[in-house]
């Protein structure tokens, strides 16, 4: 699969942002209920999207979904899960802060075009790699999620963005499968909440996945 995108230097750092939107993708923050709601189309992109990150350390891949068309039957739900936010993944290693994130992306302007090809295969064996560890005493190698300026920061490793990237592909394939979603249903099919670390202090944030079939897509009743 192969992922268009469009690349900027800003601040200091490289961002890239898929070409189009994601018209008919969106998120709400996990600070209250997380969901992420996507059609085919968004949850491939997705998928390649937590691939590239995976194996770009250098690279923060920012995916706007704030202003994405209603999602039909689920906006009032997304809204009072905390309403919708945008998406940053950043690699652990660049040391990203997300209260910097405002500044950058005031200076993403213009914007060159490139294209890559995630990893795909590479991503289910760094994502078994990673199941592998985490029962392991001392394990630490978690998604870690802030919400800063209406945008969700996550920040991981290789193999943790890897096995985000395989939970979107999972969603791909199971969701069209689901009932009802043919009637315009969303189908909840997979989840990044088991890549979150169990917080003792408060509840583990949640952020769940949805398949909803396009609207242009939808049977005639």
């Amino acid at each position: 699969m192969r992922v268009r995108l469009r690349l900027f230097q800003a601040a200091g750092y490289r961002v890239v942002q898929p070409w189009r939107p994601l018209r008919h993708t969106a998120l709400s923050d996990p600070e209250g209920y997380g969901w992420l709601v996507g059609d085919r189309e968004g949850l491939a992109r997705l998928a390649g999207l937590f691939a590239f990150a995976a194996y770009s350390r250098h690279t923060l891949v920012h995916v706007p979904l704030r202003d994405g068309a209603p999602i039909d039957g689920d906006e009032c739900f997304l809204e009072s899960c905390g309403g919708r936010v945008d998406l940053l993944l950043a690699h652990h290693s660049l040391g990203f802060p997300a209260s910097r994130w405002p500044g950058v992306r005031r200076r993403l302007a213009g914007g060159t075009p490139m294209s890559v090809r995630p990893d795909l295969e590479r991503a289910v064996r760094d994502a078994a790699a990673w199941e592998g560890r985490v029962e392991r005493q001392g394990f630490r190698d978690w998604l870690r999620p802030v919400t800063h300026a209406r945008t969700l920061c996550l920040t991981g490793s290789r193999d943790v963005f890897a096995c985000a990237s395989t939970e979107f592909a999972y969603a791909l394939e199971r969701g069209p499968k689901q009932k009802r979603v043919s009637r315009g249903d969303a189908a909840r099919v997979a989840s990044l909440t088991g890549l979150f670390e169990p917080e003792i202090a408060r509840r583990r944030r949640e952020l769940d996945i949805s398949y909803k079939q396009h609207p242009s897509a939808l049977r005639t009743r």
